[in-house]
């Protein structure tokens, strides 16, 4: 019996994987022009989602494609891309698939960041986590037993303006693409929400605008809530009602005291903005004025 060497395998080929996102008035011919533009560029479509909105006369789209062994050059798509943007005026973004680069600001409470850890070191959040900056020392252990720098930046209202200044100096050191408030509980400033505007994301709890204040498990208990919710959205100078990107609601019942709401209300906080923070740094999330348009 005689026997031959196998011929050796070839390696796949490595894909990489890009978004193109744009918003334009609804017109004929838009996903013709983008699906051809991306076939002559020697691109493959692996995905595509629109909405076309007819309240605005908008569409909103987002197309995922994949580039084989070449990799994508976002400067040059955008260049080549420009007549047809101007042709059918559309604002338009490239992003090369480069994972988003995650600034967490905490207080006291950990459960979000808990939870954006574990899908982080797990891999299924989309992003990598690169600092921690609180104004309280609490998390400090949860932060750096995860390998995460941690920037203690006390906060009064004396020393805000120079504590918001840290923050953001923080924010282009750690070169972050995105800040998410994990239950920061500082309200920042008119210019620090102009200055992050888009890229910053915040969780509450979803009883505002009922039940403001302190308590407010105690608060909806008093109440007979039946809902225990929490909102997911991006910060704006006009406190907690900035475009809503996700929301989580668990029903409960007339056995949960406040210490049970509070555990149910924390689930939801977490799995509402664990959802955010993944879809933004996938390029899900468009801005539709006030409102939002996801991409799941």
């Amino acid at each position: 019996m005689t026997t031959t060497d196998a011929a050796p395998t070839a390696a796949p080929a490595r894909t990489s994987t890009a978004v193109l996102s744009l918003v334009c008035p609804q017109q004929p011919g838009i996903v013709n022009a983008v699906t051809s533009f991306l076939y002559q560029q020697g691109h493959d479509i692996v995905e595509h989602q629109q909405f076309d909105d007819a309240l605005s006369g908008r569409l909103y789209s987002r197309t995922a494609f994949s580039s084989i062994d070449g990799g994508v050059d976002v400067a040059q798509l955008q260049a080549a891309f420009a007549p047809i943007a101007q042709k059918y005026g559309m604002d338009v973004t490239f992003s090369g698939g480069e994972r988003q680069r995650v600034l967490v600001m905490v207080s006291k409470m950990g459960h979000c960041l808990n939870d954006l850890i574990f899908r982080w070191r797990s891999d299924t959040l989309a992003g990598d986590l690169v600092a921690v900056v609180s104004n309280h020392e609490d998390l400090r252990p949860m932060a750096e037993a995860a390998g995460l720098p941690f920037h203690h930046v006390p906060i009064t209202a004396a020393t805000k303006p120079e504590a918001e200044a840290r923050l953001l100096e923080l924010v282009d050191e750690h070169e972050a693409d995105l800040v998410v408030l994990a239950r920061y509980m500082q309200v920042l400033s008119d210019d620090a929400c102009r200055k992050l505007r888009g890229r910053a994301i915040n969780i509450h709890h979803s009883f505002l605008p009922g039940f403001k204040g302190a308590k407010p498990y105690h608060q909806a208990f008093d109440r007979g809530v039946k809902l225990v919710g929490a909102t997911a959205h991006y910060v704006t100078p006009d406190l907690d009602e900035g475009p809503i990107i996700e929301q989580e609601v668990i029903r409960i019942d007339h056995t949960h005291d406040p210490a049970a709401l509070a555990t149910v209300g924390r689930d939801a906080e977490a799995l509402a903005l664990s959802r955010a923070v993944k879809w933004h740094c996938q390029q899900r999330v468009l801005l539709n004025g006030h409102r939002t348009v996801v991409f799941r």
